[in-house]
């Protein structure tokens, strides 16, 4: 984290850099009217779309909270339809590139796993399950070496209780 704190101004300073380089290249394409009217235009529509997209969040977290479902899914939704909803509304070609591809069908299921990670990864488990709901996990026992195998089960079904052993290995993965 503090990494990231220190790369910051480097990576803002690369970010005005392109916008400037972006624009000047509009600019020379189109026009520096038109560049201006075009920034302009995405900035307001950016703004728009970040009062409507905070009231939509706000309104499903609420729904989700009333149902009594986790409201995480709603919460990462709403924060990456608000971040591209604030990178349109910053004025640059780039920035309002990036904007736009969050809030497009596509890539914005894409981002909201990719945010639901990230704060899988950086809250406890069991904060992360109030917020998310219950993890769905894939589960193999490995069959120790020296023992033999366990019987096989009778049915589908059914399973045959064995007698439990504190050694017993379980490999997993998280699904979802």
């Amino acid at each position: 984290m503090r990494r990231a704190l220190v790369l910051l101004p480097l990576g803002l300073l690369l970010l005005a850099v392109a916008e400037i380089a972006v624009f000047a290249a509009v600019a020379h394409a189109l026009g520096a009217l038109w560049a201006v009217l075009l920034v302009v235009v995405s900035s307001l529509a950016g703004l728009v779309l970040l009062r409507r997209e905070g009231i939509r969040g706000w309104r499903a977290f609420r729904a989700a909270a009333e149902a009594g479902r986790p409201p995480g899914h709603q919460v990462s939704n709403s924060l990456v339809g608000l971040l591209g909803a604030l990178l349109l509304a910053l004025p640059g070609f780039v920035s309002g590139v990036a904007g736009l591809l969050l809030l497009v069908p596509p890539a914005r299921p894409l981002a909201r796993r990719v945010v639901e990670r990230f704060a899988e990864r950086r809250l406890s488990a069991a904060l992360a399950g109030d917020l998310f709901g219950p993890r769905h996990v894939r589960v193999r026992l490995s069959d120790p070496v020296d023992e033999p195998a366990p019987a096989p089960r009778a049915s589908a079904g059914a399973v045959t209780p064995g007698p439990a052993v504190a050694d017993d290995v379980v490999e997993g993965e998280i699904v979802r």
